[in-house]
């Protein structure tokens, strides 16, 4: 199977105006910069301009650190504050980190759609609170981590904590998924891995936020139930949403039946949600998002 084309690719985001597209494109073309993909998307309510951009990188006469220090120039003359654009190199090999707790259904999926090349990642290490999946993990040739999360013990969670992030923080890792770990992680994690922590949310949020949701959708008579797939913030499932989707059920299922369908909307709105992020095409604008 032939290696896919090297891209460059640019996400940005500006105060709407006239002449941002003109000015982007023309200073692509101003380098020999062939563009292979573009879109955008006006929010008229903020007022705001998002775009992403694909390039050839053979078309260019210099590597990604160059052109990310020739854009910066567009970007301060478009009005773009630091964090709303990045250019990133197709290029560079993407690394995840997968945390998990006892569930292994999203955990087995992916490690699926990894060997079978449909998801082209590292996968760098999973970390579990619990041991169940370390065999599954290391059947694949991953690495597995062990990290205890005592209940009761404020300190040693605390510790435990410090732990994962040292593991994790050793990977340099483009995402970490939370595929069911069932822990909350600490304000400071948050922030330190924000735009790159992914959590998988067993409803369709903003519905039965927090512990039990399908226990609760059972008992509110829910004819629908879903799946949410969302950045991780300091607010519980509250961050920028990545990819939703649900399944109907109805008063015939019990919880265990509601459970067992939502699993399946579980695996498949994650892998979108990572595919979508590692891509580069989700753009986060406060709490909303824009996905190209």
């Amino acid at each position: 199977m032939p290696l896919p084309e090297r891209r460059y690719v640019i996400t940005f985001g500006c105060p709407d105006r006239t002449g941002i597209v003109a000015r982007i494109s023309s200073f692509l073309a101003e380098h020999g910069g062939w563009i292979v993909e573009a879109a955008y998307h006006t929010d008229p309510t903020t007022n705001w301009f998002f775009t992403r951009q694909e390039v050839r990188a053979d078309s260019l006469p210099f590597d990604a650190d160059e052109l990310r220090t020739r854009f910066a120039e567009v970007a301060r003359e478009l009005g773009a504050h630091p964090g709303s654009w990045r250019v990133t190199d197709s290029g560079e090999r993407r690394r995840v980190v997968i945390l998990v707790s006892k569930e292994g259904h999203c955990l087995y999926d992916l490690l699926g759609r990894v060997a079978s090349h449909e998801l082209d990642v590292d996968v760098s290490a999973v970390i579990g609170n619990h041991a169940d999946l370390a065999g599954i993990t290391r059947a694949h040739g991953i690495p597995f981590h062990h990290v205890p999360f005592p209940a009761n013990d404020p300190e040693g969670k605390a510790a435990a904590f410090a732990q994962l992030r040292q593991l994790v923080d050793a990977h340099r890792p483009h995402a970490v998924v939370l595929a069911r770990f069932m822990q909350i992680l600490p304000a400071e994690l948050c922030a330190d891995w924000a735009g790159r922590a992914l959590n998988i949310h067993h409803s369709f949020l903003p519905s039965f936020v927090g512990a039990r949701p399908y226990h609760q959708a059972h008992s509110r008579g829910v004819k629908l139930v879903g799946a949410t797939c969302h950045y991780v913030t300091a607010d519980l499932d509250q961050g920028p949403i990545v990819e939703q989707d649900v399944i109907r059920v109805d008063h015939t299922d019990s919880i265990n039946d509601m459970v067992r369908k939502g699993r399946d909307i579980e695996k498949v709105v994650l892998a979108r949600g990572l595919r979508w992020h590692l891509e580069d095409r989700v753009l986060v604008h406060g709490n909303q998002t824009v996905i190209f």
